[in-house]
């Protein structure tokens, strides 16, 4: 079998075997960083979600807020903007939608954004932005969860929509500089008039599920060794053959070592018989 692995074709193979062992190891640990980045995202929410709402100039500046203070619970007050801007293709209940996006002026002059919520689409699908309410005049004072800004997706969008909540995208649509982190509503006081417009729902808890990464990086372990298993059989079956095909040239037992099997007799073949011998009989 050794002798057989140093053949180009077995080498070869033993390459490509370590090859997807390395790949197998680096895809697992892709996965496996999937699911411990979900454990420490629902450690923050069981940490955060439920605790009191800090106001959020404590929790938001003027540079991204950092992952370990997504769902801080807070509380401002100020006043909303009157730009309107959705977030479309926002799935909710199975269903796809939009989430409303408003400027919210705090008291201190800054502008945070504020996800009001989710709308479904309209009679027009994604060509026309359904009517939804304006949010509550004057001064109002509300509650939500600090969420990250999300990666720019530039891509053509219908008019007063964008393709992801990215923070500057949202500031150059509304013409004045964002904190660095939006705000995810709770509530609102006081809350907005529905009218014959839609009432954007509320977001809802957030996604706690771990999903199947470190069931998937498990496998990718597990099948590290695979091609080389593959290997040593294949080996192995050909050492087999090797040693049947000797065998098989071998002179039998009692014969001289050097004589070889001799071949039987072939059947002498049948004579013709040809029409004028039949005659002559």
């Amino acid at each position: 079998m050794l002798r057989a692995l140093l053949t180009p074709r077995w080498l070869g193979a033993l390459l490509l075997s370590a090859l997807f062992a390395v790949a197998a190891y680096h895809l697992g640990h892709w996965q496996y960083g999937k699911h411990v980045a979900k454990v420490e995202r629902n450690e923050r929410i069981s940490a955060h979600f439920g605790a009191a709402p800090v106001p959020v100039g404590s929790v938001l500046t003027s540079s991204p807020v950092p992952i370990a203070q997504e769902w801080t619970h807070v509380s401002a007050t100020g006043t909303y903007g009157q730009a309107k801007l959705v977030a479309r293709g926002r799935p909710l209940d199975k269903q796809v939608g939009y989430e409303v996006l408003a400027p919210f002026r705090l008291a201190s002059g800054a502008t945070v954004l504020i996800d009001r919520g989710w709308i479904p689409l309209g009679d027009k699908g994604a060509a026309e932005v359904p009517a939804y309410a304006a949010p509550p005049p004057g001064e109002v004072t509300l509650t939500g969860w600090v969420r990250q800004g999300e990666k720019a997706r530039h891509s053509s969008a219908t008019a007063g929509t964008i393709a992801s909540i990215n923070l500057p995208e949202a500031a150059q649509k509304f013409g004045t500089p964002l904190l660095g982190g939006y705000v995810q509503l709770e509530a609102d006081t006081p809350a907005a008039t529905a009218g014959d417009a839609l009432v954007p729902q509320p977001l809802g808890k957030p996604d706690r599920s771990l999903g199947p990464h470190q069931a998937y990086a498990y496998q990718w372990w597990t099948s590290m060794p695979l091609g080389f298993i593959l290997m040593f059989f294949g080996l192995r079956r050909e050492a087999a053959e090797g040693r049947a095909e000797r065998g098989a040239g071998e002179a039998p037992s009692g014969a001289g070592a050097g004589a070889a099997r001799t071949p039987a007799p072939k059947p002498p073949r049948p004579k013709k018989t040809r029409i004028w011998d039949e005659e002559d009989a």
